[in-house]
């Protein structure tokens, strides 16, 4: 058992159920980097126990994990959540020009024409978009404006991110906080 990592980690993939009767089980990939899951990678597993994946067929979504090759040996992993820390996926996953980490746009302040809306706390994907989950800047929430409302993350409304200064600026956000 290895020491439980302190550095937040994320939920990149989960182990489903034995296929087979090699030992090899379905894996659920919960992020936009599948180049992170290569064979002889190690992942964290219930935030505290490391596994191998042995062998890996991401075309079929199957992998091995620690060599195991009976099915019954396997069971004990269907579930099981692959962790990663951000470090790692730092150095693991490529970003082209203009992208950014999820993690990197949580908590980022939302503005529109200087004025604070609110605070990003969560990027969700919804169909075949992502949508920054802003909380209403308290301001804000006093004058009757919602807790909470979704901006899309694309073009027109996102204008420009500086994650280093954690700030994200919009344009037609406040209509839909309006509408919200």
């Amino acid at each position: 058992m290895s020491k439980p990592s302190k550095e937040p980690l994320l939920h990149i993939a989960t182990i489903g159920k034995t296929v087979g009767i090699q030992g090899d089980m379905k894996l659920h990939i919960k992020c936009d980097f599948p180049e992170q899951f290569q064979k002889n990678r190690s992942f964290l597993i219930n935030k505290e126990d490391t596994i191998t994946l042995t062998d890996v067929d991401l075309d079929k979504g199957l992998v091995k994990i620690n060599h195991l090759s009976n099915p019954e040996d396997c069971k004990k992993y269907t579930n099981a959540k692959l962790y990663t820390t951000y470090k790692q996926t730092r150095k693991d996953c490529h970003l082209e020009e203009g992208e950014n980490f999820w993690f990197d746009i949580e908590d980022c302040e939302v503005y529109e024409n200087g004025v604070l809306l609110g605070k990003v706390y969560e990027v969700e994907r919804l169909t075949t978009h992502d949508y920054l989950s802003v909380k209403t800047d308290e301001n804000l929430v006093k004058k009757g404006f919602a807790h909470s409302f979704l901006i899309p993350y694309i073009a027109p409304f996102k204008v420009s991110i500086n994650v280093e200064k954690k700030i994200i600026i919009v344009d037609g956000a406040m209509d839909i906080l309006e509408a919200s």
